[in-house]
């Protein structure tokens, strides 16, 4: 089925970077927010949710069409949190609620630690906290040598490299598929970019990034943490466990996996819709 809303974009210029955004919908303010994941994979569910919600999508610093003014710079939690903080200020929106995803759920959890009066809620699905696990320091050097592999100009590699760090076991791949005799398609050049972005400047700081517990226990602001049906045994199946446990919690389970809300946003919304509400 086919969602679709009226969009209202723009951009805010900050000190280092000019941030894209996108408004639809109307009600109560919902921020979806991923990273390196960007607006335009949030927009069905953004879509969606814009029945009842105002919702908020951005593309993340350095990501598509939020440029940085140095492309070399690294992207850090807290700097994605303080755009989140800058976003809603300039909007005269909020408090609001923040559905973030992968290292969109740490950016997240840092804008609840700096701007709690900005959020009432946020819904951590999936964050890659690494230095919440036992096994920390070999989960910190798969990093790195994923990162290594990326540089040495095998992007399939450290892919391949970061699906098994993150356990994650990917479906076959169907010759039949495709066209006999096709040449391969050329690659998105604003894709290859965001990769590159990742690998670069984004992953590291993600993945190394320790949530202040003790603010986010004693703050206001309500923390859900999010775990896929599908996820279990995964990094951020793990990951999500263990900042659950250090905030007294438990996961709160969302169906499918990592990406649901890409591959499945009419079976998602439901749940996001329910938690969003408190049930």
């Amino acid at each position: 089925m086919n969602h679709t809303t009226t969009v209202t974009a723009g951009s805010l210029r900050v000190s280092d970077a000019t941030l894209h955004y996108e408004v639809r919908g109307s009600g109560p303010l919902v921020v979806l927010v991923g990273a390196p994941m960007d607006a335009t994979s949030f927009a069905p569910l953004a879509d969606l949710l814009a029945a009842d919600h105002t919702v908020l999508t951005t593309d993340p610093r350095g990501i598509n069409r939020s440029p940085l003014d140095d492309p070399e710079q690294d992207s850090t939690p807290e700097m994605r949190a303080d755009d989140l903080s800058r976003l809603l200020t300039h909007l005269d929106a909020g408090p609001a609620a923040v559905f973030g995803s992968s290292g969109g759920a740490v950016s997240a959890l840092a804008l609840a630690i700096a701007h709690p009066g900005q959020v009432h809620t946020v819904i951590a699905h999936e964050p890659p906290l690494n230095e919440l696990l036992d096994d920390r320091e070999e989960r910190d050097a798969a990093v790195d040598d994923i990162i290594a592999t990326y540089v040495s100009g095998d992007a399939a590699g450290a892919w391949a490299k970061f699906m098994i760090n993150a356990n994650i076991t990917m479906p076959a791949f169907d010759e039949s598929a495709g066209t006999p005799g096709a040449a391969p398609a050329e690659p998105d050049p604003q894709q290859v970019a965001a990769e590159r972005f990742w690998f670069m400047h984004e992953m590291r700081p993600t993945t190394r990034w320790r949530p202040d517990i003790a603010t986010l226990r004693a703050g206001a602001t309500r923390i859900v943490v999010g775990v896929g049906d599908e996820s279990a045994g995964q990094l951020c199946d793990r990951a999500s466990t263990a900042l659950a446990a250090a905030l007294g919690t438990k996961p709160t389970a969302f169906p499918g996996g990592h990406i649901a809300f890409v591959d499945d946003p009419d079976g998602f919304v439901p749940r996001l819709r329910s938690v969003l509400r408190g049930d």
